[in-house]
C-alpha cells in the first residue's frame, strides 16, 4: 500500500511540474480594473508567472472550502459534545446507583444485608 501511495505522489508531482512549464510566461494581475482603478486612484498590480496563479488559485479554492466545510459542520460537532458530556454523566450515575443496589457483590451476601 505504501508503494502505492509513492507511485501517486509521483505521478502527481510530475503532473505539476509538467503544468509549471507549459505555464512559465508571466501574468500581470491588477488590483482593480483600470476603469475603476482611475476612479478610485488605487494602482495595484503584480507580475507572476502563470502557473504560480495557477497554484495559487487551487490552494486559496482549497482553504476556503476546508473553512467553509469546518464552519458548516460546527453545530454537528458540538451536539456531539454535548451527547458525549450527556452518557458520561449518565454512565456515573448507572456506576453508584449499581454500587448502591449492591451489583458485583455476592449474592448470599447481598440477601442477608
Amino acid at each position: 500500500m505504501r508503494y502505492i501511495r509513492y507511485v501517486f505522489l509521483i505521478v502527481v508531482g510530475a503532473c505539476l511540474v509538467t503544468v509549471a512549464l507549459a505555464n512559465r510566461s508571466m501574468v500581470t494581475l491588477h488590483l482593480m480594473p483600470a476603469e475603476l482603478a482611475d476612479v478610485f486612484q488605487i494602482t495595484g498590480s503584480i507580475s507572476l508567472p502563470l502557473f504560480l496563479v495557477i497554484f495559487l488559485g487551487v490552494l486559496l479554492g482549497l482553504l476556503i472550502g476546508f473553512i467553509w466545510e469546518y464552519l458548516r459542520e460546527f453545530k454537528i460537532r458540538s451536539d456531539l459534545n454535548h451527547k458525549n458530556r450527556d452518557v458520561h454523566r449518565l454512565e456515573r450515575q448507572v456506576k453508584v446507583l449499581r454500587e448502591k443496589a449492591g451489583e458485583g457483590k455476592d449474592d448470599v451476601l447481598a440477601l442477608i444485608e
